[in-house]
């Protein structure tokens, strides 16, 4: 996989990809994360990269001609099919919503190019002829794109076959729209976990975990991934694979909460 990010801010990048699974799938050669300052692909001597809005307005606005240069440069050297198969994201608080789906969508993708929102916004032409999605990794404003755009690489990178240990973990994560994740899962957030000390300053693992019944500690944690999602993400639920079992459970959550 090679990711592209086109910034203003190329230096912002030095530090978040240095650890962890990012860094091993570099090192790896599992994906390729390249930078690009598309400060670099304006043509006036004061690298201009923004205007103001017309039609009035607070803020000034990317404008589009150094953002289209940078991406078009990337795939300048390209086939007509990889390009197709290229996804160009603008990281942008107007786009779709990040979600585990779209990610597997976009992990199918053999290169990403990420821009970088800055500013009040991205001249719009960016998103309607340049970019084939725009995306948004939650409802809340950040100041640019590029915390989405490391966001993004760790969600897709975590789904490439090879970059974690144990290619079950992927499956078995919260909010994983894989068909095993379903059936272990049902669209519902993870369960909760404990490890060693089984004692913490009085705090005890449940029983459970350390009876060694794994039927009854899959019953259990199905249960506590309920109460969890049924606490934190009630509106999972409606779009969630449920037996008549988990059914059962919420009414018995619902009815506990009655005054």
């Amino acid at each position: 996989m090679i990711y592209d990010i086109v910034t203003i801010f190329p230096e912002f990048f030095t530090g978040p990809f240095d650890y962890g699974i990012i860094a091993r799938a570099r090192a790896e050669g599992l994906i390729d994360i390249r930078l690009h300052d598309f400060r670099l692909y304006t043509t006036d001597r004061h690298r201009t990269v923004d205007d103001r809005p017309f039609g009035g307005g607070e803020g000034m606005v990317l404008k589009p001609e150094p953002i289209f240069a940078a991406v078009e440069n990337i795939l300048r050297d390209t086939t007509p099919e990889h390009r197709a198969k290229t996804a160009i994201v603008l990281l942008s608080a107007q786009g779709k919503l990040l979600t585990q789906a779209l990610a597997q969508n976009l992990a199918e993708s053999p290169r990403i190019i990420l821009i970088c929102g800055r500013y009040e916004g991205v001249d719009e032409r960016v998103a309607q002829h340049l970019a084939t999605l725009e995306l948004s990794i939650g409802d809340y404003v950040l100041s640019g794109g590029e915390l989405a755009a490391a966001v993004v690489v760790d969600v897709v990178t975590r789904l490439l076959p090879g970059a974690l240990g144990d290619a079950r973990s992927a499956l078995e994560e919260s909010f994983t729209a894989a068909p095993q994740a379903i059936i272990a899962r049902g669209g519902i957030l993870d369960c909760p976990h404990w490890t060693r000390p089984a004692e913490f300053r009085g705090w005890k693992v449940p029983e459970v975990l350390l009876s060694g019944n794994h039927e009854e500690i899959a019953r259990w944690r199905r249960r506590q991934a309920l109460e969890k999602t049924w606490h934190n993400r009630p509106d999972l639920l409606a779009r969630a694979e449920l037996s008549e079992a988990d059914w059962r459970l919420l009414e018995e959550l619902r009815a506990k909460q009655q005054p």
